[in-house]
């Protein structure tokens, strides 16, 4: 079922996961933002290489069955990453392309996304996501605002399953982080 958007009003779901950790989720239409709050039960080093390695990144970024494939990744300011959505039976690919703006170690860092296609060429208008990293008594809260470029594309985003994707890819990585810090 694909979430409903109100024309002047958010949409705000709060959820608790499996393991009672903070699941916030809000879409302001008329701001063109996204806010996302989501709580781990694991330390903050490994939530954040979670965020910012590839090679656990495509562990549980797609929502299942998707996969992801990211074909490079330079973490650093002006960096890119450069990846892709993949069907389970691999004839869709849904290419993006991400350039990091700003990255305080452990804390926060900030991208530009985009999709694209399989050439790396962009289809603007993009979004500006703000990822901020806080731990606490051995939880580690997540705080993401996704700011967008125009309303089409975020109305495009949600219609895309975004909102479902997102919340199937959290739930990816509570669960992966369980397994990795054997909490």
């Amino acid at each position: 079922m694909k979430s409903k958007i109100h024309e002047h009003q958010n949409t705000n779901s709060k959820n608790v996961s499996k393991n009672n950790l903070l699941f916030d989720f809000t879409v302001d239409k008329v701001a063109k933002t996204v806010f996302i709050t989501r709580e781990f039960d694991a330390d903050l080093s490994l939530v954040w290489d979670a965020f910012t390695k590839a090679e656990i990144l495509d562990q549980w970024v797609a929502p299942k069955p998707w996969t992801s494939k990211t074909k490079y990744m330079d973490f650093k300011v002006g960096g890119r990453r450069f990846y892709a959505m993949v069907s389970p039976d691999g004839k869709d690919e849904r290419w993006a392309i991400q350039k990091y703006t700003s990255i305080s170690p452990k804390t926060n860092f900030k991208l530009f996304n985009a999709f694209a296609d399989k050439d790396e060429n962009p289809q603007l208008p993009g979004s500006d996501w703000d990822y901020t990293f806080r731990e606490q008594n051995g939880k580690t809260k997540v705080s993401i605002i996704i700011y967008n470029e125009s309303l089409a594309r975020m109305e495009k985003m949600i219609e895309m399953g975004f909102t479902e994707g997102f919340k199937m890819s959290m739930n990816n990585l509570e669960n992966l982080l369980a397994s990795l810090s054997k909490k």
